[in-house]
Order: structure tokens, then C-alpha cells, then sequence
């Protein structure tokens, strides 16, 4: 268990979590909030569409439920860890969510996927953030999203315009209620969605420094249950298309530009230079030594297209285009239209420039 002080005369925070087939992810996560932690409630299980990876009755099939239950057993002094279950399947993330919220004590409900981070000096200053201000309804994160190893990340034109913002952090009183899941939405009695009162948005809270650490493409099986759990909700014919991705672009890398899984957009990969949260760092020497067994993705044509100046070339120009198709919806298509001309050029000679390098 981690060794870090607790944070004393903090609010109350209740971590909510839903997870189905977190490992390796779990413990070390457990770990790393438990410190700020009033209460930690997960919701363990499976809803309808990831019954491909979940057991018959609906729960993890890596050993998930059993590293939950020896942590309350083992890791769990002062009782802050509730786990919740259900016979059979939740019907959906947005009721698996709901319940853990529905059992929330604290006065802020933050909400943490498995495979999220923070580093813990960030999270004191944002529980010293709501001290100071308690007005503060909803704060929300940017992320550093992992791909591939835990010397890389993805970035790109979807994750900047779209989806550069995780809302996770949200008042929490009586009579308040967990809306849904996509995106967490939570309203006051009032019916008032909490990020049209005091919102901190993503954009403030990367200036005060704190980013949330998403391990999100790391290891082969994790992606694979994301692309098939995604394809299987698809209802706009692009099933395939998705499986496409995880061949193409995340298992042989044959698509640099596209390494994202919203591949309709340009994304790119590059290398991460700062240092993990102490809990992932404890998790990479679990690894290396081989106390935790999870296959990795093999990581030399990452370092190969890394290498490439044609693909840093690429990258640039994708960055320099970004903001013109954020901009305005008309000017998108343009946008697009000069970045493949780019993609077309530059690929081949990243690839090959690669494979020179062998």
C-alpha cells in the first residue's frame, strides 16, 4: 500500500470507479487515491456488450473481482473501499456508474477510470483548490494518453478538438444525481448540470499543472477489449472499419498518421518525457521484474518512426493544420484536404526511412 500521508483537513472526496478486466491496472490504482481518499466505491461487472470478455453471470474474467477482494482484504486499514456487484449484467455504464454514486458519502464524487493517474502533488493541489474555492461544481482534466509502451503518447486533431477534456470531478450533496456516462454528467436538485455553474475546465487546470495520466492504448489485450467492446456498440456500419484500425495502426503501425482510434482524423504518436505517477512507476518495476506477468507490444517501430524526419515533418504540419480545422466547420474540409496531401507525401518516407533503419 502506498506509504504516502494522509491529507488532512481536505474535503471529502468519494472516488467512483467501474471496471470490468482492469489488470493490471487495479491495485495500483486502488493505491494511488487511497491516501485522499474518504471512500473508493467500484462497481465491478460487465454490461450487455462486453459479454464477449466477461463470465457467464457478467463479472472480469482476468481475476479482476479477486484483486478487489484481496485489496479490502489485505490493503484496506481504514475501511475506505466498497465493491459493488450485481447477479448478472449491469444494463449499461450509465446504471454501473449510478451505483456507486448512489452510495457516495463525500462531498465530491470524482470519477476514475482504471486505467487513469494522477500525480499525487497534483491531486493535493486540487483537493486544496475546493478548500479554497468551494463554490467549484465540476473541474475537468486533460489527459496525456499512452500508446503503445509507457515512453509514448498519442495526440491529434480529434483529441484536440473533441475530446480534449475529461470531465471528472463534481459536487456531490444530497439530492445530486449521477446523470450518465457519456459524457459524465452529474445535475443538482434543481436539475442543473453541474458544468453550467462553477466549472474549472480542462484548459484552467493544465495551467495550474495538473493533467490526468491515461494508460489508455498500453498493453495488446486492453486495446483489443476496447476495439471489440466499441465495435460491438457501433450503429453506424464502421465495426470493421474499427477492427481495421487495431490491425493496421496499432498492432503493425502501418498507418502513422491514424494511430488514434477516432482514425477518421489525423493523429501521430511522440515521445513522453516526463515521469509517471509513483503508482505507475511502482507498476513498471512490477513488470520488469516479472511479479506481474501482462504481455507488451513490442516497441522498435515505434522507435524506428520516432527516428524518421519525415514523420516529424508530418507531425508539424498536422499541428500547424489543427487549429485552422478547429476553427470553423467550413474550413475542416480544407484542412483535411492539404493534411492528406501531407499524409500521402510523408508517410511512405517516414515508412521507409523506418525501414532503413533496420
Amino acid at each position: 500500500m502506498s506509504n504516502m500521508p494522509r491529507v488532512g483537513n481536505m474535503p471529502r472526496v468519494t472516488f467512483g470507479i467501474i471496471v470490468l478486466n482492469g489488470e493490471p491496472f487495479t491495485r495500483y490504482c486502488l493505491r494511488a487515491l487511497y491516501p485522499f481518499a474518504h471512500e473508493i466505491i467500484v462497481a465491478e461487472g460487465a454490461a450487455p456488450a462486453a459479454a464477449f470478455m466477461a463470465t457467464p453471470d457478467g463479472h472480469s474474467t482476468d481475476g479482476t473481482l479477486d484483486v478487489l477482494q484481496r485489496f479490502k482484504a489485505e490493503e484496506d486499514p481504514e475501511d475506505k473501499v466498497q465493491i459493488v456487484l450485481r447477479e448478472g449484467f449491469w444494463s449499461e455504464k450509465d446504471e454501473q456508474s449510478q451505483a456507486y454514486a448512489q452510495k457516495a458519502t463525500g462531498d465530491y464524487l470524482w470519477q476514475v477510470d482504471i486505467d487513469e493517474f494522477y500525480q499525487p502533488e497534483e491531486m493535493r493541489s486540487v483537493l486544496q483548490m475546493l478548500v479554497a474555492d468551494p463554490e467549484i461544481t465540476a473541474a475537468s482534466f486533460k489527459q496525456f494518453a499512452f500508446w503503445g509502451g509507457f515512453d509514448y503518447i498519442v495526440d491529434g486533431w480529434y483529441l484536440r478538438k473533441r475530446a480534449n477534456a475529461f470531465d471528472r470531478l463534481f459536487r456531490w450533496r444530497p439530492g445530486y444525481q449521477y446523470v450518465k456516462h457519456r459524457p459524465p454528467t452529474v445535475h443538482d436538485p434543481r436539475g442543473r448540470d453541474l458544468r453550467l455553474l462553477k466549472w474549472v475546465k480542462a484548459s484552467q487546470m493544465a495551467r495550474r499543472g495538473v493533467r490526468l495520466y491515461h494508460y489508455c492504448f498500453l498493453f495488446p489485450h486492453q486495446v483489443l477489449n476496447k476495439t471489440t467492446y466499441y465495435a460491438a456498440l457501433d450503429r453506424w456500419g464502421r465495426a470493421d472499419a474499427k477492427r481495421e484500425w487495431l490491425r493496421s495502426a496499432y498492432e503493425q503501425l502501418r498507418s502513422p498518421f491514424r494511430v488514434h482510434n477516432e482514425y477518421r482524423y489525423p493523429s501521430w504518436l511522440e515521445r513522453f518525457h516526463g515521469k509517471h505517477p509513483s503508482a505507475v512507476q511502482q507498476m513498471i518495476a512490477d513488470i520488469q521484474a516479472g511479479r506481474v506477468d501482462v504481455p507488451l507490444r513490442p516497441t522498435d517501430d515505434i522507435e524506428r518512426l520516432l527516428a524518421s524526419p519525415w514523420y516529424a515533418l508530418g507531425r508539424s504540419v498536422l499541428k500547424a493544420l489543427g487549429p485552422l480545422a478547429a476553427f470553423s466547420e467550413r474550413l475542416t474540409a480544407p484542412a483535411r484536404s492539404m493534411a492528406g496531401r501531407v499524409l500521402r507525401a510523408a508517410r511512405p518516407m517516414a515508412k521507409s526511412k523506418a525501414g532503413s533503419q533496420r
